[in-house]
């Protein structure tokens, strides 16, 4: 595996803030050769980028910390003109106590982390992805949102006047939120009892407000995911959310250099336990957490309707391996699967472009 440090001629750290950028230029050796900060919007990318022809006029790339949030703007201008971007984690900072922290030595950081590393990482992509991804996270707070208000209304249900209490505790929970949301004012009762019908009411109309909106953009999500990856649907266990939260961590063809490497990413590849005469793995459990949820979900809805699924957990399970680990190894398999669909899809396409244009 060569390093990044072989092919380049500097590197151009970035730290990213809401208002400010902070940029190094390092050799391939790691030593710093200029720095400079830019203002975070269009001409402070501008201003970046004459500062990294001036001091790198050769071979360059940039490495820039938080590109899915504050660094985003500057990775998708830096890609339009053709510059190579990679992206760092977060630096590590000094183990001791009153250890240095500025702008500008985050910058160094992530340039020396871009040169150290044997896997340099693709930013993801924005466009198509981005428009899955911003749903996928309206939808998830408004999920979140409508189970907090269930939670209030249940809460206000309990500690209601006993009349109203007996009234809505034989009902099932879509029948409570329909009937408190219909409820009328009865000025004939105490306050108390008016106050309480009141707050059912709007805790029960938000809940179906939240609801409603958490459906449209389910809807959204599956006319996207039919337009751009229709196979993932086709898989088994498969749903517009899993395959949304697959693109999304996928991002774009050549991201992930092997299908192992995708596993990782996603949680699901067994990592060395063995010790002494023991010889086994255990769950990973770093990665994309949201990606890991996804395949957790996919093998959870094999496991109960497919045959098959179920006859190579047991086929697992005889082999020694408890339910957790059998249920691993399956998770490893569906990440397969899915990731060869995806490689699939984008050979096909690739194959097209030259007959559109």
């Amino acid at each position: 595996m060569t390093m990044l440090a072989e092919h380049i001629d500097g590197v151009i750290g970035v730290g990213t803030h809401r208002d400010t950028l902070a940029a190094a230029v390092v050799s391939p050796v790691g030593a710093v050769l200029e720095t400079t900060d830019a203002p975070a919007h269009g001409r402070g990318y501008r201003r970046l980028l004459d500062f990294a022809r001036q001091h790198v006029p050769g071979r360059r790339c940039w490495a820039l910390e938080g590109t899915g949030s504050y660094g985003a703007g500057l990775a998708a201008f830096l890609e339009d003109a053709g510059e190579r971007v990679i992206e760092v984690c977060r630096p590590k900072r000094p183990p001791v106590r009153g250890g240095r922290k500025t702008d500008m030595l985050d910058a160094i950081r992530a340039a020396r982390e871009a040169l150290a590393t044997e896997h340099v990482i693709q930013p993801r992509k924005r466009g198509e992805r981005e428009a899955l991804r911003v749903l996928l996270a309206t939808r998830q707070g408004a999920v979140h949102a409508s189970t907090a208000a269930v939670n209030q209304l249940k809460a206000l249900i309990i500690s209601a006047p006993d009349d109203l209490r007996s009234e809505l505790r034989r009902l099932s929970r879509p029948q409570q939120i329909a009937r408190c949301a219909g409820f009328r004012d009865r000025p004939a009762l105490s306050l108390e009892h008016r106050m309480t019908i009141r707050a059912l009411r709007s805790t029960a109309q938000r809940v179906r407000h939240l609801q409603t909106e958490a459906r449209e953009l389910e809807n959204e999500l599956l006319q996207l995911v039919r337009q751009h990856a229709p196979e993932l649907l086709e898989l088994l266990g498969v749903g517009p959310i899993t395959a949304a939260q697959i693109l999304v961590s996928w991002s774009h063809p050549g991201r992930f250099r092997s299908e192992g490497a995708f596993a990782s990413f996603a949680g699901v590849a067994p990592i060395p336990a063995s010790s002494g005469l023991t010889s086994k793995h255990r769950l990973n459990r770093g990665g994309d957490r949201q990606l890991n949820r996804a395949m957790h979900t996919i093998s959870l809805i094999r496991m109960r309707l497919d045959p098959a699924t179920r006859t190579y957990a047991a086929r697992r399970v005889s082999e020694g391996k408890s339910p957790r680990d059998a249920q691993r190894c399956l998770k490893r398999n569906i990440c397969r699967q899915i990731f060869k669909a995806l490689e699939r899809r984008s050979q096909s396409d690739a194959k097209e472009l030259p007959q559109a244009a």
